[in-house]
């Protein structure tokens, strides 16, 4: 029984203008320079309701907030970096 990965980035304003324009940028490299595009789901919400908290992402049912770019890379890696050698 194979479970779905994915991620899904907030795309409210607040979000979005701090940070999560950058770090969608940074997702979608990420996924297509390890070819992952195709087996990991992505989407972007309206909003996370921790507009306070934002930039918010959940991946694979975990929130985390105060993304930068920085900590998001270290995430993509730990969450997928098994799914790359896969």
């Amino acid at each position: 029984m194979s479970t779905e990965k994915s991620i899904v980035i907030c795309m409210g304003s607040s979000c979005f203008a701090r940070g999560n324009k950058k770090n969608l940028a940074l997702i979608e490299d990420f996924l297509e320079t390890r070819n992952l595009s195709a087996s990991i789901r992505l989407e972007g919400s309206h909003c996370a309701s921790q507009c306070q908290s934002g930039p918010n992402i959940r991946i694979d049912g975990t929130l985390y907030q105060y993304v930068d770019t920085g900590m998001l890379l270290d995430i993509l890696e730990k969450h997928f970096s098994v799914a790359a050698k896969e």
